[in-house]
């Protein structure tokens, strides 16, 4: 996809710019069972289809015989698909400059929200970025960082949002921002400075996990409460039990509910891989030009399962 936009106003502000992406998704079904793999990337010779095609079949085909399992709280290793799901709630919902002028937001600036492993940034200069190098008010784009060493640190603004909180834009406006408010549109998660707990890949993270949960995707996630971010959705695409960091069998679909906050809590983040996926995810249903999410798999302590697919 590439989308070419221009701005202007009256005031003789004008600007122009040009976004690319190629992404694609990989899904792979059986009899009793589904796999996915996706990527996205700004030219199509870095999207390897015969690898997604194949990593989404071996899903599939491990998932084949499945165990139902109890409710109860889990730790987890949520693979990229999970975590961008994870990290689209906090922006949406919370770090978004309507929300927070319209105090309904978890955000506390300046505080120690997060586990001091994340960090968590926008940043459309980047030359790995997708998006327009501007946003729909025709602002400059520049990095903002949200979360350094676990401390929420910035909040993204369009003028209407910045006007609320008597701060100025941070170059975030999207089309309908009245309705949808301020969001990023290339976000990456990674270690913070003190991170001690990086591993190499999703398989390496699993080797530390004594029993819990792999987890591939989530789906149909609906925030319940948006102070505390906390979510109901389900599983999809694959989750495997852990013994002995070693994976056991395929579990049927499950239900859960979880603050999003809570889940990356300072102490709650056990580990993080070095490996990560870039998703053409949307934060939100609108988006300024392109949009991607560039995020590890993690290592969480606890994740609070309620139930099965039925609920």
């Amino acid at each position: 996809m590439s989308v070419e936009a221009a701005f202007a106003n009256s005031a003789g502000h004008a600007a122009t710019g040009r976004s690319t992406q190629a992404s694609m998704d990989a899904i792979a079904r059986t009899g009793r069972s589904d796999g996915a793999a996706r990527s996205a990337a700004i030219a199509l010779s870095d999207v390897d289809g015969a690898a997604l095609g194949a990593a989404a079949a071996a899903k599939a085909r491990a998932g084949e015989v499945q165990v139902d399992l109890e409710p109860g709280r889990y730790e987890v290793v949520l693979e990229p698909g999970a975590v961008s799901d994870l990290v689209a709630g906090l922006l949406w919902q919370g770090m978004n400059g309507k929300a927070v002028a319209e105090d309904r937001s978890f955000v506390k600036v300046g505080e120690q929200q997060f586990d001091p492993a994340v960090s968590l940034w926008d940043d459309s200069t980047d030359g790995r970025a997708t998006g327009l190098p501007f946003d729909a008010e025709g602002t400059p784009k520049r990095r903002l960082d949200l979360v350094t060493d676990g401390v929420t640190t910035g909040i993204p603004h369009d003028r209407r949002t910045a006007a609320a909180c008597g701060t100025e834009t941070t170059g975030h406006a999207v089309e309908g921002g009245e309705r949808w408010g301020a969001l990023p549109a290339d976000v990456r998660l990674g270690p913070g400075s003190v991170c001690d707990s990086v591993a190499e890949t999703t398989e390496d993270l699993v080797l530390d996990v004594e029993r819990g949960l792999l987890v591939s995707d989530f789906w149909y996630t609906r925030a319940l409460d948006p102070k505390t971010l906390v979510y109901t959705g389900l599983t999809r695409n694959g989750v495997w039990l852990i013994e002995d960091g070693r994976l056991g069998a395929a579990v049927s679909t499950l239900r859960f509910t979880q603050s999003y906050v809570d889940a990356l809590r300072p102490g709650a983040v056990l580990g993080m891989s070095r490996a990560t996926q870039s998703s053409p995810r949307a934060i939100a249903p609108v988006a300024w030009g392109s949009s991607s999410l560039v995020v590890p798999s993690l290592r969480l302590a606890s994740w609070n399962i309620t139930g099965g697919a039925a609920g």
